[in-house]
């Protein structure tokens, strides 16, 4: 008896990193919500955030994590096409270190801002943990929209993020 709900765990939990790898988010819609959220981290976020953000598609963006050494005019710098938008429309978020806490960060600055929608930007991989927090903390407040960084991850990034993502869950479910 124990060693078949052991083998129905283990085949649950293989097939549930198979419908994970399998089934990664895929990039947003073409909707426009009052703000924008880019965690960094990954290549393309910002940049997508930024495309977004200049074809109107949002009323400002945070970008969540940014290392307390980089200023908006250093981000500027480096997209030089966007540099009014940084001058006007993106805060930068410097009090987050992880998912968790970017969530916390992102919830503060939609109340402040009184959101009613957001859009998540993210790596694919990223996204399931990522939405989870972020609308975790978001509650009721705001509706958020997942836009997810199309992305060619390794079996060890997939096999890390899923394992985390399962761990926050039950750490949830067990009210941790």
């Amino acid at each position: 008896m124990i060693s078949r709900f052991l083998a129905f765990l283990a085949l649950a939990y293989v097939l549930g990193y198979v419908a994970f790898s399998v089934l990664l988010p895929e990039p947003g819609d073409d909707r426009t919500t009052d703000g924008l959220v880019v965690l960094t981290g990954g290549p393309k976020r910002i940049e997508r955030g930024l495309d977004l953000l200049a074809q109107h598609k949002a009323q400002r963006m945070l970008v969540s994590g940014v290392d307390a050494t980089v200023a908006s005019r250093d981000l500027a710098a480096q997209y030089p096409a966007s540099a009014s938008l940084f001058a006007c429309c993106i805060d930068l978020g410097r009090e987050a270190v992880d998912t968790r806490s970017n969530a916390d960060e992102v919830a503060r600055w939609v109340k402040r801002r009184r959101f009613k929608s957001v859009r998540l930007v993210t790596t694919d991989w990223h996204m399931p943990r990522a939405g989870f927090e972020i609308e975790r903390q978001v509650g009721n407040t705001a509706q958020v929209y997942e836009d997810a960084i199309e992305s060619h991850p390794r079996f060890q990034t997939l096999f890390l993020e899923y394992n985390k993502y399962l761990l926050r869950r039950a750490a949830v479910l067990l009210g941790i």
